[in-house]
């Protein structure tokens, strides 16, 4: 009976090492997808993975595979399987066992466990003190750190949206401007166009007229060269205004 239960020990032991965490697998299903990689990608030499866009990460893609959408919950998940943040100007995590092309190596990686308690003796309460006096410090060592990068991950997260709604700012600032200028000029056309009008409503009645016929006097034809070249000015800008 003792030998069953060995083999059936030893039959778990080796499916569990066999396949790989979840976690993992999903996390190198969203690297390894090139329909992502302005998000989530390899680095230069695929050692590492870079996190691009944090915001739109927990936003878009982790509720595809994770039931949640916090970011920092996934860069604590990270930590527990032995991953270490390498670069101090972006989200690059690195862990020497996962790499481009390697995904047989996820087997290896394993999750960290938190501590592990020691049997003590009864009778020595003295050593039992002392080892949860150790215990403690790297416990609050460890939740300090977590804190530390959920605050980073989010203050990141509001960098980038801020970004990026100030460079929608300018430019919609920047057309409204253009736009505001186009139609100064257009009203300023239209004002030339008026009086151009009229004036030659006044002057083709002091034009005189031979058996009914209205005589071409001189300087006609540059008032209707300019007033055709008004008309083609008002016609560009209003095309213009209209994009």
């Amino acid at each position: 009976m003792e030998g069953v239960c060995d083999e059936q020990k030893g039959l778990l032991e080796y499916v569990r090492k066999s396949s790989p965490p979840p976690f993992l697998l999903k996390t190198y299903i969203l690297v390894e997808d090139p329909a992502t990689d302005d998000v989530i990608s390899w680095n230069d030499d695929g050692s590492a993975f870079v996190v691009w866009q944090t915001a739109e990460f927990a936003r878009d893609l982790l509720p595809t595979l994770f039931k949640h959408s916090n970011f920092s919950s996934f860069v604590r998940q990270l930590n527990t399987y032995g991953f270490r943040k390498v670069a101090t100007n972006r989200w690059e995590f690195c862990n020497d066992k996962f790499r481009k092309g390697e995904k047989d190596q996820l087997c290896d990686i394993r999750r960290r466990k938190a501590w592990a308690a020691k049997p003590q003796p009864i009778n020595n309460a003295v050593t039992q003190k002392a080892g949860a006096a150790a215990l403690l410090p790297n416990e609050f060592d460890e939740d300090q750190r977590s804190s530390s990068t959920s605050s980073s991950s989010e203050f990141c997260s509001l960098v980038d949206e801020n970004k990026r709604l100030k460079q929608e700012n300018g430019v919609l600032s920047s057309e409204l401007t253009s736009m505001k200028r186009k139609c100064k000029e257009l009203l300023h056309l239209v004002a030339r166009y008026g009086d151009s009008a009229e004036k030659e409503e006044e002057d083709n009645e002091r034009v005189p007229k031979l058996f009914g016929v209205r005589l071409e006097v001189a300087g006609e034809r540059e008032r209707k060269r300019k007033r055709a070249e008004i008309s083609k000015n008002a016609s560009v800008l209003l095309s213009q205004a209209c994009k």
